[in-house]
């Protein structure tokens, strides 16, 4: 199948306008943060497309019929695939694309839905982060630095550790989310829409605290950047954690949330149960994942088994 600009295809101004309108439906109901993934993903195939806009790309998408339409997401997938993209980011891109198709089915618009699979991907990847004596390292240092910037990197580093918040989580908090005196925080969790309580163990409120005094009272962003190019409300953003992680040599948040999960798991003498509500994850089979990584049975496995065959 030829591919075809989205400029070049004709689409009625009815059913452009219900595209858009679906379109708005679809985003809607998202977070803020979800809502921000599926524009990107849905922008990323108008781009495929060579189209200006995510409107222009699924509506040329919706003007095809099954046969063409599942031939036009196969093509994206390979292209994805092609151009050494990870099965995990193909996956969730097409699958922004199947709820878009869906809900389209759904309010009438097509008869057919997207059947074309995802890549193969392995269930979870290393699940390992820093070592202990590493995460003390890095609390060690931050400790160290009484200015208002190190105040501020060591309350996220106790959120990161302490709660074993994703970086997204830290950047979305704002001041008001904070309750010092009732040990809590309220947490836009991932996938969620309403903000959740979570309880505030004394070391990250103190921590919390120490920064709170430091950034003042003024309402917005709970961690502010100290960039000069400050941009906006000032917020510190998801990418700019990923660099401030590096920094401190942890290479990534999210290792030191893989971390916390393992020292839980480490601390409870494996109980996945209490490691799967403190990661809130929803899927207690991941948590059986970091609980196998942590006592590598297969490695263990593997000793014995080579150990019974001398030489």
């Amino acid at each position: 199948m030829a591919l075809v600009p989205v400029s070049d295809v004709a689409v009625s101004l009815d059913l452009r306008e219900r595209i858009s309108s679906l379109l708005a439906d679809f985003l809607s109901r998202r977070s803020d943060r979800t809502r921000a993934a599926y524009d990107a993903d849905l922008r990323n195939f108008a781009s495929f497309l060579k189209g200006s806009s995510p409107l222009e790309a699924v509506s040329l998408l919706l003007s095809h019929g099954p046969g063409e339409g599942n031939g036009l997401a196969l093509r994206y997938r390979n292209e994805m695939i092609s151009a050494g993209l990870s099965a995990a980011t193909a996956n969730r891109r097409l699958s922004s694309l199947r709820s878009v198709v869906k809900l389209a089915r759904t309010i009438g618009l097509v008869s057919w839905g997207l059947e074309i699979e995802g890549e193969k991907a392995e269930a979870y990847r290393d699940t390992r982060g820093p070592g202990r004596g590493e995460l003390l390292r890095i609390l060690a240092g931050l400790q160290e630095d009484l200015s208002p910037k190190g105040r501020r990197d060591l309350a996220i580093f106790r959120l990161l550790l302490d709660l074993g918040l994703r970086r997204g989580e830290i950047a979305s908090l704002d001041l008001e989310d904070v309750d010092l005196a009732g040990e809590r925080i309220l947490v836009l969790g991932k996938g969620r829409t309403a903000k959740e309580p979570m309880t505030l163990p004394q070391e990250t409120a103190r921590a919390l605290e120490a920064w709170i005094s430091a950034r003042g009272p003024d309402p917005g962003p709970l961690f502010l950047n100290y960039d000069r190019a400050r941009k906006g409300d000032g917020r510190l953003t998801g990418a700019a954690l990923y660099y401030l992680a590096k920094e401190w040599g942890a290479r990534r948040p999210h290792g030191i949330r893989h971390a916390a999960i393992t020292e839980v798991l480490n601390l409870t003498g494996g109980d996945v149960r209490k490691a799967a509500r403190f990661s809130r994850h929803r899927d207690i089979r991941t948590l059986a994942r970091y609980d196998d990584n942590r006592s590598d049975l297969g490695g263990e496995a593997a000793r014995l088994l080579a150990s019974s065959f001398p030489g």
